[in-house]
């Protein structure tokens, strides 16, 4: 879909919620893409600004610190003209001890369009849209998705599939690399790639890896870097996520990298034309080596911040709209 500037009629989203990747179907996953694709022209104009969600309004509700989802959350709103509203728990009655429940109640009260959490325990989200009667975005829940990560990734995919040589995602070969285990990013990739035809694998220590990950998750396990990544269209490295980490996972952060790292050497393991990804923030010298997170080829990882932004204004006009209003 290619969006030329004038108003663009998109089909019908009928879901109210997007908590997660998992059940989403292939039509549903390809709406989303081929509507932040088309969205992206905003973002290159002059005035980065359209009237589409005018009226509408979103909170951001943040437990957890977070630098790229919430900034582009915002950002999104804004520039389709909603009212952006930005709640982090550090700010808010949380602390005073209020719950999740009267949280909600509370935002409830104030009739906002849609709601945007990030929060520490999974399935918190969903909790929330059973009590609330705006939408709710998952911003990323514990260990179990962030679903919009996965979109953007898709589309960054997307964006690289003349070098990779492949006309669609369908056939692709992923590796997601590193700390499986913590990772909702990991999880909401693969059931999304999944869904769309890619063949995903997943690398890392057997520490670091959950047990259920071929069944449940429908991909390969590799305990080796050098085999998990042979062949790689599409190498995706995960941050250490050592704040989850309540036992001794690994040895030590040095180890870490001199054998999980993504080096040159290792990176040789994977297709000629592979690219690297990154869902930050980096941790360089850890998970990814800095003349790998920086290469002018290879990484698309400033390249997954800029359509992020293009997702999640999707999703949000997606949600307050269903795609029957245009965007102009």
């Amino acid at each position: 879909m290619t969006y030329t500037g004038a108003a663009v009629e998109l089909p019908p989203w009928r879901r109210k919620h997007l908590l997660g990747m998992e059940g989403l179907n292939r039509e549903e996953i390809r709406l989303l893409l081929d509507t932040a694709a088309s969205l992206r022209e905003v973002n290159r104009r002059d005035i980065k600004k359209v009237p589409t969600l005018r009226g509408k309004t979103v909170i951001n509700l943040f437990f957890e610190n977070s630098t790229r989802t919430r900034t582009s959350f915002e950002l999104a709103g804004k520039r389709m003209s909603a009212d952006v509203i930005n709640i982090s728990a550090s700010a808010s009655s949380v602390t005073k001890g209020e719950t999740l429940l009267d949280t909600v109640a509370n935002l409830q009260a104030m009739n906002p369009d849609v709601v945007v959490i990030r929060h520490p325990e999974s399935g918190a989200q969903a909790f929330v849209a059973r009590h609330i009667d705006a939408s709710v975005v998952n911003a990323g829940d514990g260990r179990h998705e962030h679903p919009t990560q996965a979109l953007l990734d898709l589309l960054t995919i997307e964006d690289h599939l003349p070098q990779l040589g492949y006309g669609s995602l369908e056939g692709i070969t992923v590796a997601i690399c590193g700390d499986v285990l913590h990772s909702r990013v990991a999880r909401s990739n693969a059931f999304a790639l999944r869904t769309m035809g890619a063949h995903v694998r997943l690398v890392g220590p057997p520490t670091l890896m959950p047990a259920y990950a071929e069944e449940a998750l429908g991909a390969r396990v590799y305990h080796s870097m050098a085999a998990g990544l042979a062949g790689a269209d599409v190498v995706m490295v995960l941050r250490l996520q050592r704040e989850r980490m309540s036992s001794a996972y690994l040895p030590s952060v040095r180890e870490y990298f001199t054998f999980w790292g993504l080096d040159q050497a290792r990176l040789a393991c994977a297709a000629p034309h592979a690219i690297v990804m990154h869902p930050g923030p980096i941790n360089r010298g850890v998970e990814i080596a800095s003349d790998i997170a920086d290469h002018p080829q290879r990484s698309v990882i400033l390249n997954q911040v800029s359509n992020g932004l293009a997702v999640r204004m999707a999703v949000l006009y997606r949600l307050c709209l269903g795609g029957q209003g245009k965007v102009t």
